[in-house]
């Protein structure tokens, strides 16, 4: 009798087992080089090639130029290190949305999960991808511009393929990624290289009196921003991709000090590479600047530039794409989307619904628009949410304060910095002053945070740590 029982109770619970439903998640795939790769190539894209000329005609002058290229750069990498302390302290994919929504609730979360859906990131996929088609074009039309049914018609084809690759394989997209990334970074090193050439054997008159003419008003700095920045988006896209980051306590923040900088550092130089062949009336009439540096520099190889300009737009857009799907598939996790939208394929673990709905809403917008339009009506869009979800991490400190926080972003401060002991040892922490000027805590919190994850497992024992009294 207790047999029969006991059979029937192993039989009940093996048909519970086979009637549960299995979940399926995202895989952690990528590592620190698919980070940096995936931070550099979505935001050395489209901007370099065409923000140049609106930066410079808003500035005037060359002096000016280039500073707001480093102040826009600066301004990205202190975006990006608050969303790296949001990104470590909630593991979740889905950007600003997670972030959002542990912050202010559910309401400002589902606005902008269906404003990204609707307005930023197609928009956004939409631009690179019209940029694409018209380097692509444009060697076919030579001395005029390529008839807008070509150029739009190339850049839904550009959106179809790249929305299959993403929805088919992670890996398969990270490995597009990677050889795109590499790609953009020739045609970058290329310009650089033979504008430092030229640089030293004297080519130096466009930088004298670097900033006579300079007409600025408040609108100008703005708009220059505004277009600078533009260069630079994509600084946040590792933080949408949380959850197939391997260790992403260590990667994101050590991807994005790394790859933020460098590309800073390749914006600067390659405005300097322009301006050694072209003065600033030239640069402003060019219709394509980098084709321009290349005609007048790498002729008669100079073909290499727009195929290259080619390679690295796509790229931008397979990061664009790679990310945006994880954004609708949180959202439609979260019930505020389509519920087939948070679906996942078995069989190849990717979010193909949410990358097939981004990449027809992409498609969508390239009937009626051009660059300018969708650039303005991106703009605004993503700035609010950026500076909404950088306010929620103030408020999270506030609010949540029992949340791990590996990476804390700190305001410069001049107060007394004090040396404690690690907590396994038993010692008092003893006040640390140091002669001369008091080094802030930001320059300490750095070295402590960042630093010392290149050091060897050995040293990361003995470490110590410096906090603000």
């Amino acid at each position: 009798m207790q047999e029969t029982s006991l059979r029937k109770r192993r039989e009940d619970e093996k048909s519970l087992q086979s009637t549960e439903p299995k979940t399926t998640n995202l895989q952690k795939e990528l590592g620190l080089f698919s980070g940096i790769c995936i931070i550099v190539g979505t935001i050395i894209g489209s901007g370099i090639f065409i923000s140049p000329k609106s930066v410079l005609s808003n500035t005037e002058a060359v002096g000016p130029c280039l500073i707001i290229w480093a102040a826009c750069g600066i301004l990205a990498t202190l975006g990006a290190l608050c969303f790296a302390e949001l990104g470590t302290m909630i593991t979740k994919s889905g950007g600003e949305y997670p972030y959002l929504m542990e912050a202010f609730g559910p309401i400002p979360a589902y606005l902008f999960s269906w404003t990204s859906l609707f307005v930023i990131k197609p928009s956004s996929f939409a631009i690179i991808c019209l940029s694409f088609s018209e380097y692509v074009s444009s060697p076919f039309y030579a001395g005029c511009s390529p008839p807008q049914v070509v150029v739009k018609f190339l850049a839904a084809a550009a959106i179809l393929v790249i929305t299959m690759v993403n929805a088919l394989s992670v890996r398969l997209g990270s490995y597009v990624q990677n050889v795109f990334t590499a790609a953009k970074l020739v045609i970058v090193a290329v310009i650089i290289i033979s504008g430092l050439v030229l640089l030293a054997q004297g080519n130096t008159k466009n930088f004298e009196n670097s900033f006579e003419g300079t007409k600025l008003s408040v609108g100008a700095i703005g708009l220059a921003f505004y277009n600078g920045l533009w260069a630079y988006d994509g600084w946040n896209q590792l933080n949408y991709i949380t959850e197939e980051l391997e260790n992403p306590f260590r990667n994101l923040p050590l991807a994005i000090i790394i790859g933020i900088p460098l590309v800073t550092g390749c914006y600067i130089l390659m405005n300097v590479s322009y301006f050694t062949v072209m003065t600033a009336t030239e640069l402003l009439q060019s219709q394509a600047v980098a084709v321009t540096f290349g005609d007048r520099v790498l002729y008669p190889a100079s073909w290499v530039v727009p195929l290259f300009v080619a390679f690295s737009t796509i790229g931008a857009a397979n990061g664009s794409c790679f990310t945006a799907g994880r954004l609708v598939y949180v959202a439609g996790r979260e019930g505020h989307m389509l519920k087939v939208l948070s679906y996942i394929s078995v069989k190849r673990l990717t979010p193909a619904p949410a990358i097939i709905f981004h990449g027809i809403i992409a498609t969508i917008y390239i009937i009626p628009g051009d660059i300018n339009s969708l650039v303005n009506y991106f703009s605004f869009a993503a700035w609010l949410f950026y500076g909404l979800t950088i306010s929620g991490l103030v408020v999270l400190r506030f609010t949540r304060k029992e949340l791990k926080r590996p990476i804390k972003s700190r305001s410069p401060c001049t107060s007394r910095c004090s040396w404690k002991s690690s907590p396994r040892r038993n010692h008092q922490s003893n006040k640390l002053s140091l002669p001369g000027p008091s080094p802030s805590c930001d320059e300490i919190y750095f070295c402590k945070q960042y630093l010392w994850l290149f050091l060897p497992d050995v040293f990361k024992k003995k470490k110590k740590a410096f906090t603000c009294v």
